[in-house]
């Protein structure tokens, strides 16, 4: 099967990007490459083995059809304007066009420097890229929206972090990497000519049930917000924290976007900041809700080309009311709930304050909840308290909850199970992985993210259990 590549970005939007090739690595080679996503692109075997080098996969060859460039996009970065961006160390090799009509972008992350590097040397390092293929992948089969990771190269080029590493390079797939801060790019700018011309892109190629609408962008920016609406709702049911949501790491397709400082949570911290670089806490786990509807205001400040102020704030109100009846839903879910009762934020947000109290593991306590059965008051989730008085009274409660629900235990426990994973990826079972990659061992690559592609299957193993103390001091910056 010959793979079909198209460049609407570089034949639709001349102004918006800078043409140029990858630079490759030395001695590249393939580390790593993911099977199921590459099957159902329809890539065959032969193209993961080059007859030298790393190909594609390392910026080496290009497929027929692909035309490299990097964008050009802007953003606020930890609340601060920051001006031009663009893709410093990515390049867009193309478009892969499917038989079914969708289309993905293959980009090229750490290909070398670029117009915008600013004072960066446009290289990614293995760590950063085995993180990036990780956490990707987790999220994808938990169900939350994401960019994909396609293939890792390594090399013996070195590149200087806080430390010398090994230079690498991410093959992401996506259905678009457009983002926020590509329109902010034109509007600061002063071109509303190009953010008008932006919007209709991106609905032509991704909104095309809009374009004869006569509100087309009001349909389509209420979509927007709903979407990222969506995707923070899911981020918080399964204790995700990106780390760095400046509005150039916002996707106008609400995928998750940009790798770098994330975490999930270990003990339920609500204040958690994942990023050691996040010095006031912008971003940690409690304010990614608040942040998500200030991204989508900068967002609506650009559009306001398109729209009265009246359309973009009437759309904005949606954001909130999304956010909180998907996260309910999610949380009722993890509760075993199939039905909404007025007490159930109460008896929610009681359970999140002993969880605080107590320091409990996010994803275990969810995970052993999920094997209560009301009907003998057994719960193994018990032996994880220290008050058990708290816990009781909490429980007793709970219990009375669960008896509003006309479902038997072994159903209601399987439901549960469906929706509160037993892994997740931990930065110390990453770090690991990572370790033993630069060493050149991919043994434990290859087993995490196996066990990550099954979430929700029951394990009594290292990958389930609490992590060690030394996994819960790990820091992670935005070099990560």
């Amino acid at each position: 099967m010959n793979l079909s590549f198209i460049n609407s970005w570089r034949d639709e939007l001349p102004d918006f990007y800078t043409a140029l090739s990858p630079t490759p690595l030395h001695n590249a080679r393939l580390l790593w490459r993911n099977d199921s996503l590459a099957e159902q692109l329809g890539i065959t075997e032969n193209l993961f083995s080059p007859a030298q080098g790393a190909g594609v996969w390392g910026g080496e060859i290009l497929l027929p059809g692909m035309s490299p460039l990097a964008q050009v996009y802007s953003g606020h970065q930890f609340g601060v304007w920051a001006g031009q961006l663009g893709d410093g160390r990515g390049i867009l090799l193309g478009e892969q066009q499917l038989a079914d009509g969708r289309k993905f972008d293959w980009h090229l992350k750490g290909a070398g420097k670029t117009p915008y590097s600013r004072m960066g040397d446009g290289r990614a390092v293995l760590r950063s890229v085995i993180r990036e293929s990780l956490a990707s992948e987790a999220m994808h089969w938990l169900g939350i929206p994401t960019t994909r990771a396609l293939s890792i190269v390594t090399s013996d080029t070195p590149v200087q972090r806080e430390t010398t590493e090994q230079g690498a390079m991410l093959m992401r797939i996506a259905e678009s990497h457009v983002r926020f801060g590509h329109f902010e790019h034109f509007y600061y700018r002063r071109e509303p000519e190009k953010v008008r011309e932006l919007a209709d892109y991106v609905i032509r190629h991704h909104w095309a049930h809009l374009q004869d609408e006569s509100e087309k962008y009001a349909l389509w920016f209420r979509d927007v917000v709903e979407r990222t609406a969506v995707m923070i709702a899911r981020w918080q049911s399964v204790g995700f924290a990106h780390g760095v949501m400046n509005t150039d790491n916002m996707s106008i397709l609400g995928l998750t976007i940009d790798y770098g400082p994330y975490g999930f949570l270990d003990d339920y911290q609500p204040g958690f900041i994942c990023n050691h670089s996040d010095y006031q806490g912008r971003y940690r786990f409690d304010n990614q809700p608040a942040v998500g509807l200030w991204n989508l205001q900068r967002l609506a400040q650009t559009l306001s080309v398109l729209m009265d102020v009246d359309t973009l704030n009437t759309t904005l109100d949606h954001y909130q009311h999304t956010l909180l009846t998907q996260y309910g839903q999610a949380m009722r879910q993890k509760l075993g709930f199939l039905t909404q009762q007025k007490a159930d934020n109460e008896l929610l947000n009681a359970f999140f304050a002993l969880m605080a109290r107590e320091g409990s593991d996010y994803t275990r306590t969810f995970r052993l909840l999920s094997r209560t059965e009301q009907s003998n008051a057994a719960t193994p989730l018990r032996d994880e308290f220290i008050d058990r008085g708290a816990f009781d009274a909490w429980f007793a409660r709970y219990r009375e909850r669960l008896q509003m629900e006309h479902i038997d235990d072994s159903q209601r426990q399987q439901a549960m199970q469906e929706v509160n994973p037993a892994v997740v990826l931990r930065n110390w079972l990453a770090q690991r992985a990572i370790e033993q990659a630069e060493q050149g061992d991919v043994t434990e690559l290859e087993r995490l993210h196996a066990v990550l592609r099954e979430p929700f299957r029951e394990r009594n193993d290292d990958y389930s259990r609490r992590p060690p103390d030394w996994g819960k001091r790990l820091e992670v910056s935005c070099s990560s």
